[in-house]
């Protein structure tokens, strides 16, 4: 659905193909956030509708898939016609394609999109997910929570109630939101999972932290408790360690003693042992000769013997046994065997039978056999054997150990043993006699060395002895310093212990308590865990106030009360998400530090949706880039590239920003929202591509809207945080601002400490953790791990430092707390100024102005404030300062009738704060809730206001009000009736009251005079200059300008941003003509001519006007990208201003938030008020204009008077009709014009042309506005009051009370008007003072609504809903079906007479308009209550028919066929009736009425000709030369019984302007208040026109209701003996309704 239309109708034509080509089952699913444009629906709507979507496929398309399916269609029997195979193609398209819409039915979108798409719900089967009931709730949390481990089982129950609860109740709470607030919070069935799974996670989180902190805690205190028992054990050690050095030492010293002794035994013996030594050498000199000899001998034998031995380990037990088993050997073999047996013959009898079977035998067992030629005894072998061996064997040539070889191995190696045998022997027995001889030698040398050995082996003993003694003192010595070392040892054991236990006494009793707290922990864990959870997945948005009113009086009373899960009392939420350690170092990232900032960072870190920040001020964003620094992706939609690099995060696991998004995200990111993951969690899918998920992955949504309204589905998707500044936030924030400027100093200390301080946070945690660790960590004693004991100290000492160092930091804190505190009073202030600047937009939502904007002002109130050394003067001044600046800032950009409001609004705030007003009167003043309505026991109040006297009596202040007024009417009276009794004093003991108490005195009194009140209300109270007139300074305002910083016109009728602008730009060198301004009049298709002025400009340093940004809704977001853009680099002379006019509703409002927030906004309105409009017309000129005309006297008076004119005529509009009957645009221009034009006039004429000027000014400058005759008629007699000669000759009252002036000069003028001017009064313009009660009474009701509205809402208490909408329309609707009267029978009616006279006529039209509108209230009603029962779609007529009853308005359909009037539905009905029963008493006989009801007619006029028509016919006169005279009788109507015979008596007309004077039968001046007063009844008669009256009368209109203009009637001639003027000015007329 990416790219709009052309993309779903590929998308629809890939289905189409998919489904009916290839005969494929396929779902289509379509969601509300893929429908980018409505018309996508149009394709829908056939779809659904029919299956077929006109030129989804080209001719070709069509050609090709029929021929795909020829064969299918055959193969069917039916004939392949193309439309035959069409046919078949769709319908195979129905049966296949399945389509599921999943729309939401929040908002009128669904309706809208069902009334314009029919077959969304005709062609459809509807299901409605409903929002989840409470056992829903309940049961679905119990199933999560069964499995959760760590629970108690009864707790499971209860867990899934408060679950259920919360979900509810934040259901609760989020309509109260957007009733006090208009802000939207939505839950949803994915909100309610999200917080079980928190929940659970949280849980076994928690559980494991704590119990670890325990087991770390409870190991440490064991390790303290042992490290305590040892000291006694190691004292005890010490003794024993000590008595046994002593006995070491002793033991030392003796055996020194023996070692002595010892030593000169030793030396005796030695010398004995070296005599016989020397004997001894001789004997061995003697006996080595003769061994050698017999050594060289014996050397000849050894050869034989070693072969003997080779042959020998040749044999084994496998080789012999392998020879034993031979069954036949050759003989060879057995010659061996056969010698063998004769060496081995026992004792030397050489056997006779050695055959090979005697050999096996003698062989026997293979290891004796083996052992017996090991051990065989060489040197003794016997003779006979010695013989027999050989002669028979060893003379044999094949007795040969290498032939035999060849037969056997074993035979082999006995063979050689054999000869080698008998071979050593041999040599043996010759060397014999010389062993003999050395034996003998020998045997004498033994007895020799035995002595020597005898000797020696004493040497040695005494020797031994000797080394054995001086081991024993070596051993001694090293016990003695081993003892010594241990000693030392268990002395430094002691000391460490001693110092350890000592040390860490105070963490063992604060171990303790942590170990109890965490105990108790454990049980209040899972409530607390439970709370926690529910905090995290729903508060998010909603503001400080109604998170602690969820959390404290509908969450936590819930588990203590209805359900027994144990929680911490008083429990601190932050604290389970998080430590002060961190929130110190989110502190230090530039989150600001108020308790609502603390919380959303808490919720962001832990929540599990990804979070979306609502973040107005663009605090929240700060903090992030500054946390995650250079790890962070910043990115926003629609930029290039922008979801590649969301693939990039994903696949990387990077932390992604998106910023500024609007009310709608993309429907691409959908799954990554949702985290929609595929193929085990390890993909997601993005448009068409799989991307790649890490696990680490993070996503964080960012806004600037500060009331964004996001789709129920999104806020499921996401954890809404509301970053929207605090008043206790940014009062924070801008104390330190007021600080850093004032004492730089403190502030820098300040932030220096509380950095400090953080850090301190930080690390003290880091080493209470090191500390627990390694005692947990060390292994049984470590008292004597020396090192660990030393690690700990200088854990604990740099804790202890850390916790001076905190305590020092303390110090100086309070100090410089101290200090910067005095500045608070500033920075509360400024905070509280600003929310009241923030509310504006409730006003208008063009009133936006950012915190950024705020905070340059801020600074730049406080630079520009006096310097005073007293401190409490300073601040004054200060704050009077920063009020001052923001009130001229901000008042620039309202319209004149949002200034008092804003102007009230801050006086209020600030008193409020001052507490210098009480809350319940404020409150009282602007609700004013009178809810029983009293008839006025006096006459100078009406019902209404009676009403309200009887409600404010209710308050203490006020006892007695009622009974005091009744008491004293007099002088109440005098108060009431006086012109402006707010500057009167009030009645008795009431003057006492304060000034708000007057207030609401006056509200109930004289609601016409509040706004005068609240004027001189906020002069009193904040000071003069802030109710004095300001003009618009365009040059100030531009010095605050910069590329960055454009400036927004906010435009109103008759004002040209273009010409102010003009004159600046001259004045500083920027104009079209030079190519430096470019004016660019925004419409269709100039976007692109504005994108490149706005080039030009920024590089070439010029200036661009983009007028009516308005009308280019669509390209409002790249404008302000744009001008992001362009500001960027650009040059120093660049700047933008732009003008717009005001959208009618806030709903209407388009133009983005960015660009009216980084603005200067102005309004540049026409002014308010004579004073201020006689001054503004005046600055049109100058010294110079005064001085063009060399008639200067004449120039002079007639331009003051033409001022005063302008002044009039521009100031009559806010008179409304009884002003102007039609608005008029009349500006500045015309007056400009008209001056030059009676300068010219003067220069070309003697004499004063009058008459020529009054023309000209009044026929063509201004009259070239004026489209009605009667205000041109008033422009005329305006102007023949001011232009006359008197105004030059004598002196002209211009006013009552404001005369002419005399010649001045221009300064003197404006000095003139400020000195002599009456207050301002409708009489300065010739209109009654009773012209602005009604205008000034509801302009007074609509501000008291508005700052109701803007009341920070601390009050929680919701009003309490009434009926719902719907049925509130049902009870209207009911009523009037009830009520409404059956329609005139025509035919019936027509038939009782056939006299069809004009009055006859007339009754028939009037019936048969009746008729009609009857006809249409039933119709419509009808209609309306079966939409209201769901049996009908309601049409867009009915639902504006809905909404105009639930307002109590008349409903347009019924309007357009009625009369025109202003009355709410129930007044008009009641009219209706009133209208009928007229029309049937006159049907009854048809005879006309003796008094008739003008007002009751549709076409009075119709009447009006009747008779004269009647007269014409009757005596025969054309009826154009005719007229109508009246005569103002002295009677009521219930005085007549019947007609007159001519003419007609009517009655039903009111006067507003004046009144009649019944005696005098003369038009009089109204009373005080009486707005309009009912005439007598008036005889109306036709007269020729020759005949009339003019002399001493008015002429006065008729006009049907007050709103005048389109509503004439008729004009009538009444009596008067005042000047016609007078009443032209004061607007006077006859109404037909009040």
């Amino acid at each position: 659905m990416n790219d709009g239309l052309l993309f779903l109708q590929v998308d629809l034509a890939n289905l189409y193909i998919r489904t009916g080509a290839k005969n494929m089952p396929t779902v289509f699913l379509l969601t509300d956030a893929q429908v980018l444009d409505e018309s996508f629906l149009v394709l829908i709507n056939d779809l659904l509708a029919s299956g077929e979507i006109l030129d989804l496929f080209s001719d070709e398309d069509v050609d090709k898939i029929i021929s795909g399916i020829r064969n299918e269609v055959r193969a069917l029997g039916l004939v392949d016609s193309r439309e035959n195979c069409w046919q078949f193609f769709l319908a195979r398209v129905r049966l296949q394609l399945k389509i599921i819409l999943c729309f939401s039915p929040v908002g009128h979108t669904l309706r809208i999109r069902a009334r314009k798409f029919p077959a969304i719900v005709n062609c459809t089967a509807i299901d409605w997910f409903h929002a989840w009931p409470q056992e829903a709730l309940v049961s679905v949390s119990r199933r999560f929570i069964e499995e959760t481990k760590g629970i108690e089982p009864l707790d499971k129950d209860s867990i899934s109630l408060f679950m259920a609860h919360v979900h509810t109740s934040v259901n609760e709470m989020s309509t109260r939101y957007y009733q006090n607030e208009r802000r939207y919070n939505y839950t949803t069935p994915k909100s309610f999972l999200e917080q079980i799974s928190l929940f659970k996670n949280l849980l076994k989180k928690k559980q494991k932290e704590v119990s670890q902190k325990k087991e770390h805690l409870v190991n440490g205190i064991q390790k303290l408790k042992t490290t305590a028992s040892q000291v006694g054990d190691l004292k005890a050690r010490l003794a024993s360690q000590e008595a046994e050095l002593q006995l070491r030492n002793h033991d030392a010293e003796a055996l020194i003693t023996k070692i002595g002794l010892q030593t000169e035994k030793v030396s005796r013996e030695k010398a004995a042992a070296d005599a016989e030594e020397r004997k001894v050498t001789d004997i061995q000199t003697e006996v080595a000769q003769k061994q050698k000899e017999c050594e060289a001998d014996l050397l000849k034998a050894e050869p034989a013997l070693v072969a003997a031995t080779a042959a020998l380990n040749t044999l084994n037990r496998v080789n012999l046994t392998e020879l034993k088993v031979f069954p036949n050997p050759p003989n060879a073999v057995t010659n061996v065997t056969a010698a063998v047996m004769v060496l081995l013959a026992p004792r030397g009898r050489v056997p006779k039978d050695r055959s090979w079977k005697a050999a096996k035998v003698f062989m026997g067992k293979v290891d004796d056999f083996l052992q017996a030629l090991i051990n065989y005894d060489k040197e003794h072998i016997p003779e006979n054997c010695l013989k027999v061996v050989n002669e028979q064997y060893l003379k044999n040539p094949e007795f040969n150990p290498n032939l035999i070889q060849t037969k056997s191995f074993a035979a082999a190696g006995l063979c050689a043993w054999v000869i080698n045998i008998v071979k050593f022997y041999e040599v043996y027995c010759d060397v014999e006699p010389k062993r003999q001889a050395l034996a003998q030698a020998n045997l004498e040398l033994a007895a020799a060395t035995e002595k020597l050995d005898g000797i020696r082996k004493k040497l040695e003993d005494l020797d031994r002895n000797l080394s054995r003694l001086t081991a024993s003192f070596e051993k001694a010595i090293a016990k003695k310093v081993q003892c010594q070392e241990e000693v030392n040892q268990t002395n430094k054991t002691i000391e460490l212990a001693n110092r350890l236990v000592k040390e860490l006494e105070s963490e063992k009793v604060r171990w303790g308590q942590s170990i109890k707290s965490f105990e108790a922990q454990e049980k209040t864990l899972c409530g607390d865990v439970l709370l926690t959870a529910a905090f995290v997945s729903y508060v998010g948005s909603f503001t400080q106030q109604y998170r602690q009113e969820l959390v404290d009086c509908k969450w936590v009373p819930f588990l203590q009360r209805k359900v027994s899960i144990p929680i911490t009392e008083g429990l601190d939420l932050i604290a389970m998400l998080t430590d002060d350690a961190t929130i110190a170092a989110w502190n230090n990232e530039g989150l600001p530090s108020d308790r609502m900032s603390t919380e959303n960072a808490a919720i962001l870190t832990h929540c599990a949706r990804w979070p979306l920040m609502i973040d107005p001020q663009q605090q929240g964003i700060k903090w992030i880039k500054t946390k995650y620094g250079t790890n962070l992706k910043v990115t926003h939609m629609g930029q290039k590239g922008f979801l590649n690099v969301v693939e990039t995060a994903l696949a990387f696991g990077d932390v992604i920003l998106i910023e500024n998004v609007e009310e709608t995200i993309n429907p691409v990111l959908d799954p990554l929202l949702g985290r929609n993951t595929i193929k085990k969690g390890k993909y997601i899918k993005i448009g068409d591509k799989e991307c790649e998920f890490n696990k680490n992955f993070r996503l964080i949504l960012h806004t600037k809207l500060a009331n964004p309204h996001y789709k129920p589905e999104l806020q499921a998707q996401t954890t809404l945080l509301n970053f929207s500044v605090t008043e206790d936030g940014l009062e924070s924030q801008l104390l330190a601002e007021v600080v850093s400027v004032e004492r730089p100093d403190l502030e820098k200390l300040k932030l220096v400490l509380t950095k400090h301080q953080n850090d301190f946070k930080i690390e003290l945690k880091y080493l209470e953790d090191d500390l627990l660790l390694r005692l947990s960590a060390a292994e049984g004693s470590f008292l004597d791990d020396t090192k660990l004991v030393e690690r700990l100290e200088t854990t604990k000492a740099t804790a202890a430092e850390i916790e001076h160092k905190v305590i020092e930091a303390k110090e100086n804190e309070k100090k410089i707390n101290e200090a910067r505190e005095c500045y608070r009073p500033v920075a509360a202030r400024a905070s509280l100024l600003y929310f009241v600047i923030n509310d504006l937009r409730k006003i208008n939502p063009i009133y936006q102005f950012s915190l950024k904007a705020f905070n340059m002002l801020f600074h730049r109130a406080i630079k520009q404030a006096d310097k005073v050394e007293d401190m409490q003067g300073r601040l004054s001044i200060l704050m009077e300062s920063i009020t001052h600046a923001i009130f001229l800032y901000t008042s620039q950009a309202l319209f004149e009738k949002d200034k008092l409001t804003f102007l009230s609004q801050m006086a209020f705030q600030i008193l409020l704060r001052k507490k210098e007003i009480d809350p319940v009167e404020l409150d009282f003043l602007l609700r004013f809730t009178v809810e029983h309505t009293y008839l006025s026991p006096v006459d100078f109040l009406t019902t209404q206001s009676w009403s309200a006297i009887k409600a404010v009596a209710l308050m203490d202040e006020f006892r007695g009000l009622d009974r005091d007024v009744e008491g004293s009417a007099k002088q109440w009276r005098k108060w009431v009736e006086s012109e402006c009794p707010e500057k009167e004093k009030l009645p008795q003991e009431w003057k006492k009251k304060n000034l708000i108490q007057k207030l609401i005195l006056l509200r109930a009194m004289r609601p016409d005079r509040v706004t005068y009140a609240l004027r001189n209300f906020v002069e009193e109270k904040l000071g003069a200059k802030y109710v004095e007139r300001t003009r618009l300074d365009l040059v100030k305002a531009f010095e605050e300008t910069s590329p960055a910083t454009p400036v927004f016109f906010i435009l109103s009728p008759g004002v040209d941003a273009l010409k102010d602008l003009e004159i600046l730009g001259k004045r500083l060198g920027f104009t079209i003509d030079s190519g430096k301004f470019h004016n660019v009049s925004l419409g269709q298709g100039q976007e692109a001519v504005a994108e490149m002025a706005l080039e030009n400009a920024s590089k070439g340093g010029h200036w661009v006007l983009l007028q009516n940004v308005h009308l280019v809704a669509k390209w409002l977001g790249t404008l302000e990208k744009l001008l992001e853009r362009f500001s960027q680099g650009s040059h120093r002379d660049y700047r933008v201003f732009m003008s717009a006019e005001t959208a009618p509703t806030p709903s209407e409002h388009i133009i983005p938030q960015g660009l009216l927030e980084n603005s200067i906004k102005i309004t540049n309105e026409p002014p308010t008020g004579m004073l201020a409009n006689l001054h503004a017309a005046l600055y049109n000129f100058d010294q110079d204009t005064l001085e063009v005309c060399s008639k200067e006297q004449e120039f002079k008076s007639i331009l003051f008077a033409l001022c005063y004119f302008h002044a009039c005529v521009a100031g009559r509009l806010r008179f409304g009709p009884q002003g102007w009957s039609r608005s008029y645009p009349f500006s500045p221009g015309d007056l400009t014009i008209c001056a030059n034009v009676l300068c010219n006039y003067l220069e070309a004429n003697s004499n004063v042309p009058w008459e020529d000027l009054r023309y000209l000014f009044g026929e063509i400058m201004y009259g070239g506005h004026i489209t009605d005759d009667w205000d041109r008629k008033l422009c005329r007699v305006y102007l023949e009051e001011f232009m006359k000669p008197s105004l030059i000759e004598d002196e002209l009252m211009l006013a009552p009370g404001f005369a002419a002036p005399p010649n001045l000069d221009y300064s003197g003028y404006h000095q003139y008007i400020e000195e002599m001017l009456p207050p301002e009064s409708p009489a300065l313009y010739g209109l009654h003072p009773n012209a602005e009660i009604e205008f000034l009474t509801v302009t007074s009701n609509t501000l008291f609504r508005t700052l109701l509205e803007m009341q920070p809402r601390n009050s929680l208490v919701s009003e309490e809903l009434g009926q719902s909408t719907e049925d509130k329309v049902k009870n209207v609707l009911d009523d009037i079906l009830e009520k409404l009267p059956e329609e005139f029978n025509m035919a019936e009616i027509m038939q009782k007479t056939s006299n069809r006279s004009p009055y006859v006529l007339v009754c028939f039209q009037e019936c048969e308009r009746m008729n009609i509108l009857l006809r249409e209230i039933r119709v419509s009603l009808q209609q309306l209550d079966l939409g209201l029962k769901g049996e009908l779609m309601l049409s867009p007529d009915a639902e504006a028919q809905q909404t105009a009853l639930s307002c109590d308005a008349v409903p347009d359909t019924w309007g357009r066929l009625a009369y025109p009037s202003t009355y709410g539905l129930a007044q008009w009905f009641n009219d209706l009736l009133l209208r009928c029963r007229e029309l049937d008493t006159w049907t009854q006989d048809l005879a006309l009425p003796a008094v008739v009801w003008l007002s009751g007619f549709f076409n009075p006029q119709s009447f009006l000709t009747a008779i004269m028509q009647t007269m014409a016919r009757k005596n025969e006169w054309p009826l154009d030369k005719m007229c109508l005279a009246v005569d103002v009788t002295k009677k009521t109507k219930e005085d007549y019984g019947h007609p007159p015979r001519e003419g007609a008596y009517l009655h039903g007309l009111l006067m507003e302007g004046a009144r009649w004077d019944v005696q005098s039968g003369t038009i009089a001046e109204a009373r005080l208040k009486e707005l309009t007063s009912v005439m007598p009844v008036i005889f109306a008669k036709a007269i020729t026109t020759d005949r009339e009256e003019t002399k001493q009368t008015y002429a006065c209109p008729v006009y049907k209701t007050k709103t005048r203009g389109p509503n004439y009637v008729w004009t009538f001639r009444l009596k008067s003996r005042e000047k016609t003027a007078k009443w032209v000015l004061a607007g006077v007329a006859l109404l037909l309704e009040a």
